[in-house]
């Protein structure tokens, strides 16, 4: 099974991966992992940190002359900004001279301050960033590279940026992108396939950048090419839509996902809700006429593609700080303290949801077809599917 866990903090000397459970022989360069650590930095609205803080990639182990050899890979990527926060980051023993005690109101801060007994809200909000995602990126570029020997490529785009949507009633929507469309997305400021919702979302972004605030938005994440059987009906913690949605809801400032038309289903009567099977005689395999499902049915992927939407809040931090909070020291009410900030981080979400569904398809992937080396892996896939009818 497929097992990663990540360390360090947003200001931290580096952020630190590793990755237990690739098979032997997986092509992995690094190459591979800059250029998804550069898609993670994609997006109209990002703020200046993403210029300052550069991802100073390092494959410590697991992996040699560009392939995996089995044992867990040790990915670190540097903080290019270190220097500047080295004293108040600093490991040794001492104290803070700026602790930040007016905690933002939908962040991490005063929660895990008191969850924590802490005096300082940088104790929380360092771990809580969401550039702890780089790792997770890092981590997905693996899981990719893990599905691409059998077939299955992902891509993300941005359907919602504040109350821009692409089926807009004034917008022609463009449809869903395949993954030969991902460089199109990519290449949007927004990574949005319709262009004339793009445009809308841009001007959103600068009206809210011109009152110092936020949006939210909402990406669609998809997977082609999996094959029926990932997941299972067994038990609680097999279900692929729930290992999904739990994988999803772990994205920083991300509050619904939904699997399909989910939402939209709730309104609807049963005749109209579901997916009508067919049989395709020239490929031999079951065909679903729609999409309402997701490509998920009783927490099994059903061979269509996985469908998944992600919501993402306006983040916490303003450029203009106007809401209410109290210090936490003198309890007296204030507004939150400022931290760089952007004023959307949906695009880049898009990336990382990629990512979150990478790593749950590929987990799910391995513990279907097993195997210790990559060729193992795909023959046993390829023996599973060639046995379907």
């Amino acid at each position: 099974m497929l097992h990663y866990l990540t360390a360090g903090e947003s200001h931290g000397r580096a952020l630190v991966v590793i990755v237990e459970g690739l098979p032997a022989g997986l092509a992995l360069t690094e190459e591979e992992f800059q250029g998804e650590l550069a898609r993670r930095r994609l997006g109209y609205g990002r703020g200046p940190r993403m210029r300052f803080e550069r991802d100073e990639l390092t494959l410590i182990g697991g992996i040699r002359h560009g392939r995996t050899l089995g044992s867990p890979v040790a990915i670190m990527i540097g903080n290019t900004e270190w220097p500047k926060w080295e004293q108040e980051m600093s490991p040794a023993p001492g104290r803070t001279e700026k602790a930040l005690t007016q905690p933002r109101p939908g962040h991490a801060d005063l929660a895990g301050m008191q969850k924590y007994g802490f005096d300082d809200a940088r104790d929380v909000l360092e771990r809580a960033s969401a550039r702890e995602t780089a790792a997770r990126v890092a981590a997905g570029t693996c899981a990719k590279a893990l599905l691409a020997t059998i077939g299955i490529q992902l891509v993300s785009h941005v359907v919602q940026l504040g109350p821009i949507t692409v089926k807009s009633p004034e917008l022609e929507w463009t449809g869903r992108p395949t993954p030969d469309d991902l460089p199109t997305v990519d290449a949007s400021e927004v990574r949005c396939f319709d262009a004339d919702a793009e445009a809308a979302m841009i001007a959103e972004i600068k009206a809210a950048a011109k009152d110092g605030d936020s949006l939210g938005g909402v990406v669609e994440v998809l997977a082609y090419g999996v094959p029926v059987g990932l997941g299972s009906h067994v038990h609680w913690d097999r279900k692929l839509d729930a290992l999904l949605a739990q994988a999803m809801m772990s994205i920083q400032a991300v509050k619904a996902v939904e699997i399909g038309e989910g939402l939209d289903l709730a309104g609807r009567r049963g005749s109209q809700a579901h997916d009508p099977i067919t049989w395709d005689p020239s490929s031999k395999t079951y065909r679903r006429e729609s999409a309402r499902a997701g490509g998920i049915e009783g927490g099994m992927s059903t061979g269509e593609p996985i469908v998944a939407r992600v919501a993402m809040k306006p983040l916490a931090t303003l450029n203009r700080p106007v809401l209410k909070t109290v210090d936490v020291n003198s309890k007296v009410e204030t507004v939150s303290f400022k931290e760089r900030t952007d004023v959307t981080a949906v695009p880049a979400m898009g990336v990382v949801a990629e990512t979150m569904m990478a790593l749950v398809l590929a987990g799910e992937a391995q513990r279907k077809f097993g195997g210790d080396s990559v060729a193992e892996f795909v023959r046993n896939c390829d023996g599973f599917v060639s046995g379907l009818g």
